[in-house]
């Protein structure tokens, strides 16, 4: 049938009306002009949009459908019926429509658009690439596509061709808030600070309201330790939208970081109020307050873990956060019920092996003992005016204490939990390097350079700068190596103490694996026990020991020992870490805001009765000290 449209001198005040949104007055107007011309598909159509936009779905297909017995290769209905199928949860209806458009008209590069988006929430990602890229076919240069490619892409964990779209969209239509968001937030997890902020302003830049950038931009600012531009953009997110959690989340992170723990508590309750199934922000939460029976928070908590939708890492943080409800509240059964399932589940999302640790330190020590690096010859290096001065140890054995009390001199700054070094080596080691005379030498300058470099960065005023990363300890060969003058301490503490505090500890770190269980935990601290023994014999009098008991039974004398080694001239500010306010990115930032006191590695007694099992591991462990 062929449609009879009315002349478009009647037809353009209804389409006025439409273009206005002035919905009930362009749907009433065109219902009247059908009754004249009942065969019209123009306006079938505007009745459908109008309809549509009063969200009036069953009306507004109707109209769709009315306009298709007109016309049926009516292309622009089948697409238009699809986007209310699709709104109207109906996807798989939505689908057929838009393949039908597709069939009348198959260079619709907005059909595809629109179908690979469907296809995308319905968790078929090749399906939705393919869709996209046939849109890609007919318009080269669509941004829409390449942009839906980017997240598709992102979402399944090809980051490289995320990066490859999103960067595409962008270089097609640089005012595309969202791609710039996206790609940043890719930046941003790969470290790349200053490429994600250039992104992240460019989205704010199009977009001024969008929160979710000012909130990427805040995490940016975060990692590079500007946290008064942090808290900037945070705010300005919930300015924004005062409903966003999890920059309110954030904020509870950086007043906690920054040691201002009224604000932390406010923010994270804030955070719940807002979204109470935020279990990262319980577990936050908990380890900020002490808990009374009659706290509401708990029977939220034990309530969500009841949630079936949760997912595991979910589970792990109230578990954790439950086990400290029952530490407080005396409960030890409850504590440990909790306890033991939040290391389980943490374990199992882990998927840990310690063997990787076997393999690794078999390496390091066949590497030092060899002769190619025993008979190298002197680093010949260029002297740099920054003096790293690396605290390592066992996680939970005061290392965050002793680089506290050396960062409260006045020529010393505390860097924190540099994972530097980790990665430096890291990538050398993927790279299946083989040492040799040859390149021995050229290995040791490279760590040597690209860790200075590192700390350059910082931009501080101070020389001498600490490095807290407790795993550093694996790499005391190569720091002695690469920084022939280097200093490093190390912190030892009862063994009993140390394991204990690790299995009650949750860690963000996702490279602590091996925390999570109890025959994991003490085989690894095993190997830190052998691997420590071994570089004390193989460099003997480079390494200064700490034993974290003695320093807390005579914090003065201790202290003054410690600077010594560190060549620092006594200082008595040194005595009053807990004055320091520097900010303190671990979780032993409130402990170091506390005097020092003794007593705590005689803590795990409480517990003895329910800790039999990682008693016995611990008795068990072969020392040499």
């Amino acid at each position: 049938m062929k449609s009879q449209d009315p002349p478009i001198e009647l037809l353009q005040p209804i389409i006025n009306l439409l273009n206005k949104g002035k919905l009930q007055q362009a749907l009433t107007d065109s219902n009247a002009m059908l009754k004249q011309f009942p065969n019209s598909v123009i306006l079938c159509n505007i009745a459908g949009a109008s309809n549509a936009g009063l969200m009036q779905f069953d009306a507004a297909i109707e109209s769709y459908k009315n306009a298709l017995k007109i016309m049926p290769n009516y292309a622009d209905a089948y697409y238009n019926m699809a986007i209310i199928l699709n709104d109207h949860n109906d996807p798989e209806a939505a689908i057929e429509s838009y393949k039908q458009a597709i069939k009348i008209k198959p260079d619709f590069a907005e059909s595809y658009i629109n179908m690979g988006i469907i296809l995308k929430d319905k968790g078929d990602p090749e399906a939705a690439i393919n869709s996209f890229k046939q849109a890609l076919k007919i318009k080269p240069n669509f941004a829409e596509a390449q942009y839906n490619l980017g997240t598709t892409y992102h979402n399944v964990g090809q980051i490289n061709n995320a990066i490859e779209y999103y960067s595409k969209a962008i270089a097609v239509k640089n005012d595309y808030p969202a791609a710039h968001n996206n790609l940043g937030q890719i930046l941003l997890e790969f470290g790349k600070l200053d490429n994600a902020i250039k992104h992240f302003e460019w989205a704010i830049s199009f977009k001024s309201d969008f929160s979710e950038a000012h909130n990427n931009l805040g995490a940016a600012y975060q990692q590079l330790r500007q946290f008064d531009e942090s808290i900037k953009c945070y705010k300005k997110a919930v300015m924004i939208n005062p409903s966003y959690a999890q920059a309110l989340n954030n904020l509870g992170i950086v007043y906690q970081t920054l040691g201002d723990k009224n604000s932390a508590i406010n923010y994270y309750k804030e955070a719940i109020s807002i979204k109470e199934d935020f279990a990262s922000a319980h577990r936050s939460l908990s380890g900020l307050k002490k808990y009374t029976k009659i706290d509401k928070q708990v029977e939220k908590m034990e309530f969500l873990l009841c949630n079936e939708k949760l997912n595991q890492a979910e589970k792990v943080y109230l578990c954790f956060a439950l086990a400290k409800v029952y530490d407080d509240l005396g409960k030890h059964e409850e504590l440990f019920e909790f306890l033991h399932e939040g290391n389980r589940l943490r374990k199992l999302e882990l998927n840990f092996s310690v063997d990787k640790y076997y393999d690794n330190y078999s390496f390091f020590k066949n590497l030092f003992n060899s002769s190619v690096v025993l008979k190298s010859h002197p680093l010949i290096h260029k002297e740099s005016s920054l003096r790293p001065i690396f605290i390592v140890g066992m996680p939970r054995s005061g290392t965050s204490l002793v680089e506290q009390i050396i960062a409260s001199h006045p020529k010393v700054y505390g860097a924190g939990e540099l994972d530097t070094l980790t990665q430096i080596i890291n990538n050398l080691l993927k790279d299946n390097l083989t040492l040799s005379k040859d390149n021995l030498s050229e290995v040791f300058l490279s760590i040597r350079k690209n860790y200075i470099e590192s700390l350059s960065k910082l931009s501080v005023s101070e020389k001498i700068i600490t490095d807290k990363w407790p795993l550093n300890f694996q790499y005391i060969g190569f720091i002695l190596k690469s920084f022939p003058n280097a200093k490093i301490i190390h912190l030892k503490r009862d063994n009993m103490a140390v394991c204990w505090s690790i299995y009650k500890h949750y860690f963000s770190d996702e490279g602590n694996g091996w925390a999570y269980n109890i025959d994991d935990i003490t085989d690894f601290y095993q190997l830190y026990l052998e691997l420590m023994d071994y570089w004390h014999k193989l460099y003997p009098d480079q390494i200064y020991d700490v034993h974290y008991e003695n320093l807390t039974s005579d914090q003065e004398k201790e202290t003054r020992k410690l600077l010594k080694y560190c060549e620092l001239d006594w200082d008595k500010s040194c005595m009053n870490f807990q004055e320091n306010k520097r900010v303190v990115m671990t979780a032993s930032a409130s402990q170091v805001r506390k005097k020092m006191y003794q007593g705590s590695s005689e803590d795990w007694r409480k517990y003895e009765v329910h800790l039999q099992g990682l008693l016995k591991n611990v008795e068990s462990l072969k020392t040499n000290s």
